[in-house]
């Protein structure tokens, strides 16, 4: 009887597992009460443990944790067990062989502390100082119990404390984000991004984490003058890799290079002398630019819109989006150019100018404008001519054509020459009347002196009123320099002629008589 009790003892004391305080084991649920969780590691006794220490998805009859031993047996003669212990330790070990300074772990900020946040990471208790959090500005509610990516900043061994940073795993993120985009870029791929900034230069994508910049002139085969007239902010669009440079983290894009080049067959679809229509598309003072499709533009020169009319202000003639039809000058395909022309669609009125006008004929025409050497004039057969200022008055000395014509004036004029290559056409005005110098010669001989009238007082001389139609020159060196200080317009001065130029039209006087 007693060898037998002896060996009941012996399998029995066999089969109890040999447990040490410290040490982390199997357990299972075998009974869960309202505060309390039974647990059979296989000893002698049950451990118990507080039904705090467990999550919801474990709080299961029949499931199997590990449990940390606090003691062999307590005063109640159970094993003393820990969950909460189990888990941190074997946390701290994946973390201590698993990660270190710089990684980046999972964790859910679970309480707010001064300074910071308390981070729960693998069971361990971790913190998040405030500097660190990234967290400015966000409610508490959206951050307690969320997870997270953290930065480890700092691991103590003999505390078993970790120093996290969220603003510099945000920033990592980004970082292994921005690589892993760039690792994926090629010269000539096609990828997505959202338009997120436009300059007067371009417009800057972000394709995922990297930006590139999309030119305005990689925008679109057409002119424009401004990105906005292709992006807006937000924007989801397909752009084609043109350049990398990863040494200055560069990357250029275009969304023209998407379509075929519309230059390409560009003498196939145009050839000088054909006419063609297309839409006004930009004005500027030397000319007009013509659309004739999609991303084909052509310059209307000034030169090249009348044949008649001098073009100062094309703005005067087009506007934006009117239709024309022109014909096509040249095709500079490696510059991009063409030439149009408006006044070639017209019969050119400088063939039969030199025939219609003949030298000494009078013509009919209108004032058109001025200039400070003469008058233009525009002819009944839309040519425009000139009248110098010198072919004016045989005899007034004009200063400005406009005292005497005005803009919009009838005149009759006598055509004075044509030179149609150079498409000029001189007309006078004084030739209407017989040249009254041969006349004036004989009327004012030499030596004779005149009771004029002063006109003006220039540095060179003073011009005086000889007759009603007739001025003088009393040049400087004929006249005392205090006199001619004295000298203002209206005043009587006595004269002597001393040179009569017929060839010139001019008189010249002299004060000393």
């Amino acid at each position: 009887m007693t060898t037998e009790k002896s060996m009941m003892e012996q399998l029995y004391n066999q089969s109890i597992k040999i447990l040490q305080e410290g040490q982390i084991i199997k357990g299972k649920i075998v009974s869960i009460k309202s505060k309390e969780v039974l647990v059979d590691v296989g000893f002698k006794s049950e451990g118990i443990v507080s039904i705090a220490e467990f999550s919801k998805k474990d709080l299961e009859v029949g499931n199997e944790l590990d449990f940390f031993i606090d003691c062999i047996e307590d005063e109640a003669g159970m094993i003393g067990l820990s969950r909460e212990k189990a888990i941190r330790i074997q946390g701290w070990d994946k973390i201590v062989q698993n990660s270190k300074e710089g990684n980046l772990v999972e964790g859910r900020p679970i309480k707010k502390v001064k300074g910071g946040f308390l981070i729960d990471v693998m069971g361990i208790e971790g913190f998040l100082p405030a500097s660190l959090s990234a967290f400015r500005g966000v409610l508490d509610k959206n951050i307690i119990n969320k997870v997270f990516k953290f930065k480890i900043i700092k691991i103590n061994n003999l505390r078993h404390s970790i120093i996290l940073s969220h603003r510099e795993a945000m920033q990592k993120e980004r970082e292994e984000a921005k690589e892993k985009v760039w690792q994926g870029l090629l010269v000539g791929g096609i990828y997505s991004g959202t338009v997120k900034a436009i300059t007067d230069f371009g417009a800057f994508v972000d394709l995922g984490g990297v930006d590139g910049l999309l030119y305005i002139t990689d925008m679109s085969w057409s002119k424009i003058a401004h990105p906005s007239e292709i992006v807006a902010l937000g924007d989801k669009i397909d752009v084609v890799v043109l350049n990398l440079d990863r040494d200055s983290g560069k990357i250029s894009l275009g969304l023209k290079q998407r379509f075929p080049d519309p230059w390409q067959d560009i003498e196939t679809k145009y050839s000088a002398g054909s006419k063609v229509k297309g839409k006004v598309v930009n004005i500027l003072p030397y000319g007009v630019f013509v659309e004739l499709e999609k991303g084909i533009e052509g310059l209307i020169h000034v030169s090249e819109i009348s044949w008649t009319k001098r073009i100062t202000n094309p703005n005067e003639l087009f506007a934006i989006q009117d239709t024309v039809e022109v014909q096509v000058l040249s095709i500079d395909k490696e510059s991009r150019k063409i030439s149009l022309s408006l006044k070639q669609l017209e019969q050119n009125p400088w063939l039969e100018a030199e025939s219609k006008y003949l030298s000494g004929t009078k013509a009919q025409g209108k004032v058109r404008g001025f200039t400070a050497y003469g008058v233009f004039v525009e002819l009944d057969s839309n040519l425009e001519g000139m009248i110098h200022i010198s072919d004016i008055s045989w005899t007034k000395r004009i200063a400005h054509p406009q005292d005497v014509l005005k803009k919009g004036q009838k005149v009759e004029v006598v055509v004075l020459s044509v030179d149609a290559a150079n498409r000029r056409i001189g007309l006078g005005l004084k030739q209407l009347q017989p040249n009254p110098w041969p006349e004036i010669a004989v009327k004012y001989p030499l030596d004779t002196v005149i009771e004029t009238e002063v006109v003006n007082v220039t540095d060179f001389g003073v011009f005086v009123k000889i007759d009603e139609d007739l001025e003088g020159l009393v040049y400087t060196s004929e006249i005392d320099k205090e006199r001619i200080a004295q000298l203002k317009p209206g005043d009587k001065l006595k004269v002597k002629v001393i040179k009569v130029d017929v060839e010139q039209a001019k008189i010249g006087l002299s004060a000393k008589t």
